[in-house]
């Protein structure tokens, strides 16, 4: 991988900004990470996964990837989905429980209806947000909440009902380690407790998204398809979309769910560093913030000797 050096971004990081949401068991908490300086700045609503860990399902989590984007120019809202660990004796027994599916889509469109009470409560951020520029980026569990969102369709198991959440606000997105297709492929031992992936339809999720998969990402518990599963959301969904498979990674993509999180298999905090830059540079040339950001980063990371991995679009 290239190296860089550059004088570090100073980033600032607020939490929790609390919001009542009619319906919902408990308030959405959200913590939202920005550049110190800056304005028009995009907006990347972060979904957590479902790990071991109590506190990385949560706004608590993600600080090593969340820090990047925002050093890299982003405001990043994180929201504590109801099926985070640390909500568990709240929320338990209640429908929808324990992954809260459903909720997690709309926890987005909640912050959505409510950015500017985001940015007025954060301190020194009113006036900075770009409200035009929004994407979802999700991993793991969190990447099918970003899917529904770019406009991948499932039918709800307890109703038949095929649901459409998607969210015309956002307009591009990163989904990293997402669950992969439904159907008959899924044989593994944790596919019962997963029934809504069972028919996940990304034929019909049009936004235009980057689909990160680790070659090494072998989730066996779900399906005996091997790491190729994580990228159909690239091989099933409509174009424009890309593909980075980054190298010897595993379910963690080297760490992105926490600092020396024991749960990341292939702790690699090189390849974090080069998955930021990447995803930040697909954005800004998502955004036409900087039309040449993709292709300067890609060639960098994904071409040589010390390619980190192999980027392919259509």
């Amino acid at each position: 991988m290239s190296a860089r050096t550059a004088t570090p971004t100073p980033v600032s990081s607020f939490s929790p900004v609390v919001l009542s949401v009619p319906g919902r068991p408990t308030d959405l908490q959200v913590r939202v990470t920005a550049p110190a300086a800056g304005t028009n700045l995009p907006v990347i609503l972060l979904s957590h996964g479902h790990g071991a860990s109590n506190f990385l399902s949560s706004l608590y989590g993600y600080a090593p990837i969340a820090n990047l984007w925002a050093a890299a120019g982003f405001t990043v809202i994180q929201p504590t989905h109801l099926s985070s660990r640390t909500l568990s004796g709240q929320v338990g027994d209640l429908p929808g429980a324990p992954l809260f599916w459903r909720s997690r889509a709309e926890d987005m469109s909640h912050i959505l209806d409510r950015l500017d009470e985001i940015e007025n409560t954060v301190p020194q951020l009113a006036g900075r947000i770009g409200h035009d520029r929004i994407a979802v980026a999700g991993h793991s569990l969190g990447g099918h909440t970003a899917a529904l969102l770019l406009g991948a369709r499932i039918t709800d198991p307890g109703t038949g009902e095929e649901v459409d959440l998607r969210e015309p606000r956002i307009t591009a997105g990163v989904l990293l380690a997402a669950p992969g297709r439904g159907g008959d492929i899924l044989t593994g031992f944790m596919a019962p407790q997963v029934p809504f992936l069972a028919t996940t339809d990304f034929s019909t999720m049009t936004t235009p998204a980057l689909v990160v998969v680790g070659d090494k990402d072998d989730s066996r518990h779900f399906t005996a398809v091997g790491p190729a599963w994580h990228a159909d959301p690239y091989e099933l969904a409509p174009a424009p979309k890309t593909l980075l498979t980054l190298f010897d990674a595993e379910h963690g993509l080297g760490g992105i769910a926490g600092y020396d999180a024991g749960e990341t298999t292939d702790e690699a905090p090189e390849r974090v560093s080069a998955l930021g830059r990447l995803a930040a540079a697909y954005l800004r040339t998502q955004f036409q913030l900087d039309d040449h950001a993709w292709q300067t980063e890609r060639d960098a990371l994904t071409t040589g000797p010390g390619a980190i991995g192999r980027a392919e679009s259509k």
